[in-house]
């Protein structure tokens, strides 16, 4: 009887004899198991004495899965069904080979699915069977129980979506329910929140579909389905966030949250935009954890930390946080909002729309064609006895006013501006036409914020830079005395390119007398940010350089986030 490859190699090691392989291989193929399950399931060789055999035999090297950290391991790498059929577990990845646990390093059937499902080189790595089950059973379990809750009907939809009946959810859903298109978009949904992605977009071209991710900040592409899809894929994104399925012609918002274990819900933010070959949908990733990583985390140098929070402690007056679309200014209100969220204060805020749900604090989403506009809003709220409000952003002369006046008569306002930067700020509020005096007398600091992606500690690596090279980029001369050096990406399995998850770069200046002088004699943003700097307020750019000099990134992407 021909026995498989893992049976030779135990009975030329003479750990088996030829006859008791035999036996157990013909038992494992009439009870329709696998022959390494029916060998450690008899007793007939222990887990550990096979890996030490097997890693022998084929030369590979022995992995204690005890050791490792299991939240560390690539996703998505794999398809969970093939890792579960064949007892494996994904390690890393490097260049075009995967390097991959098994128990049975001679199953080439096994090999040579990975290859065809990946088309990637296999590496072996040799695990113990019992423990390579255990950790094959909990991922395939996770995978699987979050599928269950999407399409379990554990998408609980946001109540102030569009409105529509359960009874046409239901019609609906049914004409959209094709499998395919419900795998692929499950699929999509937890491959993006996997990867840390912040958004997906689905985009419909003439002869293409394309899907792509927005991972730290920068777009990759994921997947390009068959075109034919569009349209159904599109209606069952539609159908579970609520929205009209049969409108095409206009965009639409929406929203969706998906439970992923008993205590943790991710919410969705849904739109819709008409193009030429059909609907484009982008969908945000909102994570609530996101305002709770708490203000270390975020980036802010000591100095830097020290002023925000004693600005934010202030009974009275205006923060604003600057910066463009994507910098994480929402993230910092919320930040700053989840420190001041104490039984005490009566905490009340106004977006467009409402991106973190934060427990304790009074969320309200505008509605400009209700007639629920920031400044109707910001006046109900003076009506409601508030601590702190929180602004999603100044956008009109009437909203600016009504802010300041809150914050001149004993309120904390924080909100947002889309500046360049700390001293723009000021005289973008000038320009808008609120009185200097005004400014000077509310506004008591402005964050300015730009957000690079943070190197991969595992694989930077350090960059010999010319020395007026980094003079030329802000460096001061006394500035690269010292041992320290600059690093560049250099990308491994368990990062994208050479960086791994992004850092704040702030500008964080407080109004100072003499700045208030400056604004009250309508000085420039020049004349601003020299005082701004006689004060010890570093730039974008010297914030950015600092965090080079750090090891936190790359040169190239500071330069490439502060265009200075």
């Amino acid at each position: 009887m021909a026995l498989p490859g893992l049976g030779r190699a135990l009975v030329s090691a003479g750990k088996l004899g030829q006859k008791a392989a035999e036996d157990l291989y013909r038992k494992a193929q009439s009870g329709r198991s696998s022959f390494i399950a029916e060998l450690t399931g008899s007793g007939a060789v222990s887990a550990s004495d096979l890996a030490h055999t097997m890693s022998v035999a084929f030369a590979a090297p022995l992995l204690d899965l005890d050791a490792i950290d299991v939240q560390r391991l690539p996703a998505g790498l794999l398809d969970p069904k093939i890792c579960s059929d064949y007892r494996i577990v994904v390690l890393s990845k490097r260049n075009n080979r995967l390097m991959v646990a098994t128990a049975d390093p001679a199953d080439q059937q096994a090999a040579e699915k990975i290859k065809f499902a990946t088309q990637m080189g296999v590496d072996w790595v040799i695990a113990e069977y019992d423990k390579l089950s255990k950790l094959v059973e909990t991922q395939t379990t996770s995978v699987n129980d979050t599928m269950d809750n999407i399409i379990g009907g554990e998408f609980e939809f946001d109540e102030a979506a569009t409105e529509t009946s359960v009874s046409d959810v239901t019609d609906k859903a049914s004409e959209v329910d094709d499998a395919p298109v419900v795998k692929f978009l499950h699929k999509m949904l937890i491959d993006a929140f996997n990867m840390r992605a912040s958004d997906l977009h689905f985009e419909p071209y003439e002869h293409n579909y394309r899907v792509r991710f927005r991972v730290d900040g920068e777009l990759r592409e994921i997947a390009s389905p068959p075109i034919v899809i569009k349209d159904k894929l599109a209606s069952r994104i539609k159908v579970i966030s609520r929205m009209d399925i049969s409108e095409k012609r206009v965009p639409q918002d929406g929203r969706m949250k998906l439970k992923i274990g008993p205590d943790r819900v991710i919410d969705f933010r849904v739109s819709t935009l008409p193009t030429l070959f059909g609907e484009k949908i982008v969908i945000r990733i909102l994570d609530p954890s996101s305002a709770k990583v708490g203000i270390d985390a975020l980036g802010y140098e000591p100095e830097e930390k020290e002023r925000l929070l004693n600005a934010i402690s202030r009974p009275y007056g205006m923060v604003l946080v600057t910066g463009p679309t994507g910098s994480g200014k929402t993230v910092s209100l919320y930040t700053c909002l989840n420190i001041l969220n104490k039984p005490g204060i009566n905490i009340s805020t106004a977006e467009d729309p409402s991106e973190i749900n934060l427990p304790g604090v009074n969320q309200v989403n505008v509605n400009e064609k209700a007639g629920l506009t920031f400044a109707a809003a910001l006046k109900a709220f003076l009506r409601q006895d508030p601590d702190v409000i929180m602004v999603g952003e100044i956008r009109d002369l009437e909203t600016a006013d009504i802010s300041i006046k809150a914050a001149q008569t004993g309120h904390m306002v924080l909100s947002t501006l889309h500046t360049n930067d700390a001293p723009t700020t000021l005289t973008r509020m000038m320009n808008m036409g609120i009185p200097t005096f005004n400014i000077a007398s509310s506004v008591i600091l402005i964050t300015a914020q730009r957000l690079a992606r943070r190197l991969c500690a595992t694989c930077k690596a350090p960059l010999d830079v010319p020395r007026k090279a980094l003079v030329d980029a802000g460096f001061k001369p006394e500035d690269l005395d010292g041992t320290w050096t600059p690093y560049k990406p250099v990308g491994c399995s368990a990062c994208n390119n050479g960086y791994k998850g992004r850092v704040g770069i702030y500008q964080v200046m407080p109004i100072s007398e003499e700045i208030q002088r400056i604004i009250l004699r309508g000085g420039s943003a020049l004349d601003i940010a020299q005082q701004a700097s006689k004060e010890g307020v570093r730039t974008l750019r010297e914030s950015g350089l600092l965090k080079v000099k750090l090891g936190m990134t790359s040169l190239e992407e500071v330069l490439s986030v502060t265009n200075e």
